[in-house]
């Protein structure tokens, strides 16, 4: 039980910094060798394209996890407990219906990608693996909003403030 807390905590973490290291490193990669070699390679351009990719959709359920996302709340300083840890709960349930739906589109470029078997140009791989990552990401976005969804029904319920993130600035 330790041990998926631990995952719940740090999924994100862990995943962005994965992605961000082999986007980091194939880009260096990729102009060391046009610089130098004068020759770059397709591959290299697909895996940072990719990993960008990954990198979007993985940072927006950590940033939905974070309540993070960009938002203007001057108002919400000056409504009462109750009514903001509503909105907030509304803003929550919107943003899953929206992301259900993604879901399940998304899910529909990767079956026919698959049914096709249509590979990438540079790699030659099943392009499935890459299209996961939106289908992914919107699971992910769900998952993480399911969990803020029961942290704020359970901050209503006992009256406590409702968790708001960590504000950019101060």
């Amino acid at each position: 039980m330790e041990i998926l807390r631990k995952i719940d905590q740090n999924a994100e973490r862990w995943l962005l910094l994965l992605f961000y290291v082999m986007l980091v490193i194939t880009m260096a990669i990729e102009v060391l060798r046009r610089e130098i070699f004068a020759y770059s390679s397709i591959w290299g351009e697909e895996i940072v394209r990719y990993s960008f990719i990954y990198l979007a959709w993985i940072g927006a359920a950590a940033a939905v996890k974070e309540r993070a996302h960009i938002r203007i709340d001057v108002i919400m300083h000056y409504i009462p407990p109750t009514p903001k840890t509503l909105l907030y709960i509304f803003g929550d349930l919107v943003m899953l219906v929206v992301a259900v739906i993604a879901l399940y589109w998304s899910y529909e470029a990767v079956h026919v990608s698959y049914k096709f078997g249509s590979v990438t140009d540079g790699l030659r791989i099943s392009k499935v693996w890459f299209l996961m990552a939106v289908p992914s990401g919107f699971f992910l976005l769900i998952w993480r909003l399911l969990q803020s969804l029961r942290r704020d029904f359970h901050s209503l319920r006992t009256g406590e403030p409702v968790y708001e993130g960590d504000t950019l600035f101060d």
